[in-house]
């Protein structure tokens, strides 16, 4: 397997990716990606490492071996792009970390890597301690828990509180959690039937989207409004903002800082919210896995509470939580475009075309996976995790467009099941609705459960 830019000559020599099976004529393959996306994606494998997909009057790429989903998104052919940025960019806008590519996209990652630096991580550790036993007190009243509400905003405080040092409004928490909602769930149809024109039309679907966007756009600015007015510069990634040069040594644009905030707020939210109500449903289906928890965390923290520094001693739940990603994971989808013509696993890949590839198939396929739908956090243990295929496990992403906050929400997740896990367990009530939401992120439709107490 190579993957390289190619000469015209070479070019001519490429196999052309076969099509994907199961296109409907009009909508290509977009009708089964919207109505089964997992399914479909999973199957693809079947058709090729490398298949041609039809969404509407495009042909997009999708790829589906470790090996090539590695080289891809190690790849300089490559960069961020394709249907699913192109629909994020209403969201993210153009000049945050999360969209931008090449110099302007190396110095804003260099602008917020030292907030997430592994060293830097314990300094947030009271808050995510702080915001975890705050969890675990709120559910002693055992009301039917909305964990889609609880998880997204424990996930908003934390980031509020650690990344712009802000003890920040609920209402502003319950806002942001609305808006996503929203937002991620109609960013997916955006990306996978793309009507275009059809989204501006004043229905109720589309209002409702932009009210939702503009919601979250107006509380980034009373972010940055309420800092500036403080006049505090407290160590965190918002002063560090507020601060930054541009590469002519000038301060960067309002504009950016907008777009940053957002790409802080918005994407470390939604996944570590979405991983969160996963991890509370796997302790729903697996009570024993809540059992090795609380074990865990009796054996390394005693009867004190549990807090950050006990994170690196709670093996199980680490991997209970990687495991979880394997299953379940958060960023299920992912696309690139393609800079220059190139090769992909002896396939010609054009310049300029969107490449797709699932993190959700990858990960469940079993030519990569004994007991591929089984849940078993043991496959993580030192020595037997050396069976799974490079690549074929990166819930983080690899390369320059790895997470930088990888550390900081392992820490976080982790520290949150470990409070909560000793604390309870947890049962679906009436109502729950554990089906797979799909939408930009992937998470269950509607989770409803009862904290039994230990």
């Amino acid at each position: 397997m190579t993957l390289e830019s190619v000469t015209p000559e070479a070019a001519a020599e490429l196999r052309i990716p076969p099509l994907a099976t199961g296109g409907v004529p009009g909508l290509g393959h977009g009708w089964k990606l919207a109505r089964d996306p997992l399914g479909f994606l999973s199957r693809l494998r079947d058709d090729g490492d490398v298949v041609r997909l039809r969404l509407g009057p495009k042909t997009v790429y999708a790829v589906t071996t470790p090996e090539l989903t590695g080289a891809l998104a190690l790849s300089t052919d490559y960069k961020i792009g394709g249907p699913l940025w192109e629909s994020l960019e209403g969201l993210l806008g153009k000049q945050g970390v999360a969209t931008t590519n090449g110099p302007l996209h190396q110095r804003q990652r260099r602008a917020i890597q030292p907030a997430f630096r592994l060293e830097a991580i314990p300094a947030h550790g009271p808050i995510m301690a702080e915001e975890a036993h705050a969890l675990v007190e709120r559910w002693r009243s055992g009301e039917t828990i909305d964990v889609t509400a609880e998880a997204f905003r424990v996930a908003v405080r934390v980031s509020c509180r650690c990344l712009m040092r802000g003890t920040y409004m609920d209402e502003r928490a319950e806002r942001i959690c609305a808006a996503l909602a929203t937002l991620f769930s109609g960013m997916y149809q955006r990306m996978v039937v793309p009507l275009g024109p059809l989204y501006r039309l004043p229905v109720p679907a589309n209002l409702e989207f932009n009210r939702a966007l503009a919601d979250l756009h107006l509380l980034v600015d009373e972010i940055v409004a309420d800092r500036r007015a403080s006049g505090q510069k407290p160590d965190d990634l918002l002063t560090a903002l507020l601060e930054a040069k541009d590469e002519n040594g000038e301060p960067i644009g309002e504009q950016e800082i907008h777009d940053q905030v957002i790409a802080i707020l918005t994407p470390g939210s939604e996944t570590v919210g979405s991983m969160l109500m996963s991890l509370l449903l796997v302790l729903t289906e697996h009570p024993d896995q809540a059992d090795k928890i609380r074990d865990e965390v009796k054996a390394v923290v005693g009867d004190r509470p549990v807090a950050f520094e006990d994170v690196r001693n709670l093996t199980h739940t680490a991997n209970l939580i990687v495991e979880t990603m394997r299953l379940h994971p958060a960023v299920w989808i992912l696309t690139r475009r393609a800079v220059t013509e190139t090769e992909l696993g002896g396939y010609r890949i054009p310049a300029g075309a969107d490449v797709v590839y699932s993190p959700y198939a990858i990960q469940r396929d079993p030519r990569s996976y004994a007991r591929h739908l089984e849940f078993d956090p043991d496959r993580w243990l030192p020595g037997r995790h050396k069976e799974v295929p490079k690549y074929a496990m990166s819930p983080f992403s690899v390369g320059n467009r790895k997470c930088p906050s990888d550390h900081f929400s392992m820490a976080e997740l982790t520290l949150l099941m470990a409070a909560v896990a000793s604390a309870y367990r947890f049962e679906q009530v009436p109502g729950s609705d554990a089906r797979p939401r799909i939408g930009i992120t992937l998470r269950p439709r509607r989770l409803l459960v009862r904290a039994l107490p230990r």
